[in-house]
């Protein structure tokens, strides 16, 4: 298999070198040296002097907590391997085993990564990256695909590679999902911009975490180069998804933009439509009759006008979080309803762009953006994975629910001390009871100091009811209003709520699940729904953190392994079995109860009505990632095409 890192992008001669200089000078430390020491194959720069110091928070940790002298010497040293590298020197260690990548990412993290996560280390920097396809499908087979969001941009891109015809339904007028939708002032992303990236399309991101509008062009840009809009049809609604048992194929009802009904058949249906999909608008007695403008964050207007109006901001989740402190400084007045307290994160990346020198040295030395990534990965993903554990023995669980979790509660607890020193009357209003990323950990885009503004009101309370133009708290506090901007996010727990899915029998999806109570296994298949998979469906989302595209990426390999493993048999349908389902899910609801998001009184979107955890997995990354490698075929039931059905172990 041909190294990843053995082509050189830019020829030598074409290098600008003054520009790649530059890029050093702002480069890494820790990433620097993990090539250095790829280069030179010298364990020197592994270890003292150079070995990196660990940094507090989420920051980069770009000098490695090293001296300035030490720091120069590294990227002088580095400057010379690249440019030796350049010049058509091999890697002195081009590729380190498994065991030692995470060795080597232990030293750059400057804390312990498990020995076994070397194995989604060496995934990400593409070391073990198959040619393609080790079967094929037979001829003829044809598959849909709801949704254009980032789920419906990969089932194309691997359908595609696995030589599959599709057609994809998208309700709005282009691809992107939520990104096409979410258009409020400050909205972004919370995830690094080297991880909220297709695997097979590296881009040129102009900042560390990107905002919506460079987002959507990347996502646009992505599915016009893989050829996505050659199968697509926009502003179609799809309205139900019916097995047919005749055909053996799912007859898919849509709505066109004329307003049409249409029936198409395919032999696989990959629902692609998310979670961050259908809007969760708020029971507010009056908020129909409101005589100003509404705006939902996911439905904002081209031609919303905010200027000198007097705006009120229901809820302190992420989009509230993003969206008031980028209107604060247009709007007359801003009143924020937060009934809930929310733990934020310092956020030294925020709005900032990354050197064009960095930029060329991505692109220069590939090396380098893939050590980037991994450590970037390790930071925002599986870091605190270990740290959410809830200790039975632990003596304070009303505020944390382990020792670290509690230093963690520390530090938070002291940033926002720092952040209102000078309004400490907000203090009580903010500083959660509950124990750090019980849940999802928010990033600071501003927002204390935007709540410290004198033009700005929180008011710790719901937003009980609307009478006109004037706005009542639960304690009967009044506010007038010109906007309500409802920050409010998604039905995050009713899974495919936008359309109905009938299987097996006539039984409907939705009937077998119960009310908002949504499970599959591996998020991807359900029992009496053949040739159905889900792309980010329930416990795949990320409540550590992480990039949402890495799973999705992991269960659209997952499912194309298993249309594979069908296609070898000559198999008409493939489903998972009723006792593999079930088993997954009881796994699935005793690691979420070991899990801080389980907290007895916390509360998050993450749950149901029940407490059952709906949106998110329990798993570390790297643990998904194996999951969803191959599929045991043991706990997969096959139909021939004369109907009967059978499971079969893969052979050869």
């Amino acid at each position: 298999m041909k190294n990843p890192f053995s082509h050189r992008p830019i020829p030598a001669t074409q290098v600008d070198r003054d520009l790649l200089e530059s890029g050093i000078a702002d480069a890494n430390i820790p990433a620097l040296l993990m090539i250095l020491y790829q280069m030179t194959g010298e364990n020197r720069w592994l270890g003292e002097p150079y070995a990196p110091k660990r940094s507090p928070g989420l920051d980069d940790n770009d000098s490695g907590q090293l001296p300035e002298d030490v720091q120069a010497q590294v990227r002088d040293a580095a400057h010379v391997a690249i440019l030796r590298w350049l010049d058509g020197e091999p890697l002195a260690l081009a590729r380190p085993s498994n065991a030692r990548l995470a060795e080597m990412l232990s030293v750059a993290m400057a804390e312990p990564v498990p020995e076994e996560y070397g194995d989604i280390v060496a995934a990400g920097m593409n070391y073990d990256k198959e040619a393609g396809p080790t079967a094929s499908v037979p001829e003829g087979k044809t598959a849909i695909i709801i949704g254009g969001g980032v789920s419906g941009i990969c089932a194309g891109i691997e359908l595609s590679r696995l030589g599959v015809p599709y057609t994809l339904f998208e309700k709005n007028d282009d691809f992107g999902g939520t990104w096409f939708e979410n258009r409020y002032p400050g909205c972004g992303v919370d995830t690094p911009s080297l991880t909220y990236t297709f695997s097979i399309r590296p881009n040129d991101w102009s900042m560390y975490f990107p905002l919506r509008d460079e987002i959507e062009a990347y996502l646009l840009d992505t599915a016009k180069s893989f050829g996505l809009y050659e199968n697509s049809r926009f502003g179609t609604r799809v309205e139900e998804a019916r097995w047919n048992e005749g055909s053996a194929k799912w007859d898919v009802a849509v709505t066109t933009p004329e307003g049409s009904r249409e029936t198409h058949s395919a032999d696989y249906l990959f629902s692609a439509v998310g979670i961050l999909n259908t809007p969760q608008y708020p029971n507010i007695y009056g908020l129909d009759d409101f005589t100003g403008k509404i705006y939902h964050t996911s439905r904002w207007p081209d031609n919303a006008d905010l200027a000198g109006k007097r705006v009120a901001v229901i809820g302190n989740g992420a989009s509230g979080m993003q969206v008031a402190p980028a209107i604060a400084d247009e709007v007359e007045s801003l009143t924020i309803f937060a009934r809930s307290k929310q733990w934020a994160a310092p956020f030294p990346q925020f709005r900032k762009t990354i050197p064009d020198g960095v930029r060329y040295l991505m692109q220069v030395v590939p090396l380098y953006r893939a050590w980037l990534e991994q450590r970037l990965s390790w930071t925002f993903n599986d870091r605190v994975h270990g740290t959410l554990f809830r200790d039975p023995e632990w003596e304070f669980p009303e505020r944390a629910v382990n020792e670290i979790n509690d230093g963690h509660r520390r530090a938070f607890t002291r940033y926002v001390n720092e952040q209102l020193e000078e309004r400490p009357d907000l203090i009580e209003h903010v500083l959660p009871d509950y124990p750090p990323f019980a849940k999802r950990m928010l990033l600071d885009n501003g927002w204390y100091r935007t709540i410290k503004k004198d033009h700005v009101t929180l008011i710790p309370e719901h937003l009980a009811k609307i009478e006109g133009n004037t706005l009542y708290s639960s304690s009967g506090r009044t506010v007038k209003a010109d906007v309500i901007i409802l920050a409010t996010g998604f039905q995050t727990t009713n899974v495919l709520g936008s359309y109905d899915i009938i299987g097996r029998g006539g039984e409907e999806l939705h009937d077998k699940w119960g009310e908002n109570d949504a499970a599959a296994y591996l998020g991807t298949l359900v029992p009496g729904f053949p040739n159905f998979f889900i792309l980010l469906g329930p416990n795949v989302g990320s409540g550590h953190g992480g990039s949402m595209i890495r799973n999705i990426e992991n269960q659209m390999h997952f499912a194309g392994e298993v249309v594979l493993s069908a296609a070898e048999r000559g198999a008409q349908t493939v489903e998972v079995r009723d006792g593999v389902y079930e088993d997954y899910l009881r796994r699935i609801d005793e690691a979420h109860e070991k899990l801080v998001w389980t907290h007895p009184g916390t509360e998050n979107w993450y749950r149901n009505e029940k407490g059952r955890v709906v949106a998110i997995t329990p798993w570390r990354n790297d643990a998904f990632w194996r999951m969803t490698r191959k599929p045991d075929e043991s706990d997969l039931a096959f139909d021939q095409a004369g109907g009967a059905s059978h499971s079969a172990a893969r052979t050869g």
